[in-house]
């Protein structure tokens, strides 16, 4: 397909298209004439990809190009393409080592995930940006004086566990070379309707129990 083609099958526009092929996002179609190229399935689904990452996943142009390499890295488990695709995302802020509530936090973090048998979390450790942003959320509520105790956070890891089955069911349906974009379009677009539907079932909750 001609960039035209390809502009209008991806929602892209042929100027941004052009952009991605400067910075190395997208490789070069095969040349036809000194003037044009052509391109195909393959470049579509990596402009689907970029998208995902910039324009969803509002990663940098450098951090997007770090996170394609890796997802070409082949000599890399499936799962550890994925996870530097989801790594790259914003996250929340940093654990302030300054707080004497984060080592605390940080103990209780790697309490819980001894509970909860997450091996493979705890051998990630501090590296996993969510490890990190645990730890300054329950630093944060400690510093304020709300409940965090280890039992009430375990009740809500059960439940994140059962979404992770979901959203891997869901991610699973994808082809292997779709699976990275997957991950990354649905971690971004799937956290508001969590959020969305735990604030609907808080509103449905507190009728119950307060309006009667």
């Amino acid at each position: 397909m001609r960039l035209a083609e390809l502009s209008e099958r991806s929602g892209v526009s042929t100027a941004t298209i052009k952009y991605y092929l400067r910075e190395g996002l997208l490789p070069q179609g095969e040349r036809i004439t000194a003037t044009k190229a052509e391109y195909g399935e393959e470049h579509l689904r990596r402009l689907r990809l970029v998208r995902a990452l910039i324009q969803v996943g509002r990663m940098p142009v450098a951090t997007a190009r770090e996170v394609l390499d890796a997802a070409e890295d082949e000599s890399l488990s499936e799962n550890t393409r994925m996870g530097a695709a989801v790594w790259a995302l914003p996250h929340g802020s940093e654990p302030d080592e300054d707080d004497p509530g984060t080592a605390r936090a940080r103990e209780q973090v790697d309490t819980l995930l001894g509970r909860l048998e997450w091996t493979y979390c705890q051998e990630l450790g501090a590296t996993s940006p969510a490890y990190r942003m645990l730890v300054s959320a329950i630093a944060t509520l400690d510093r304020l004086g709300y409940p965090h105790g280890t039992g009430h956070l375990q009740l809500h890891a059960g439940l994140s566990a059962e979404l992770a089955v979901a959203d891997l069911d869901l991610v699973e349906t994808y082809t292997p070379q779709e699976r990275i974009e997957a991950v990354v379009a649905l971690t971004v677009l799937y956290e508001p309707v969590l959020l969305s539907l735990r604030r609907l079932a808080q509103t449905e909750e507190s009728h119950r129990r307060f309006d009667t």
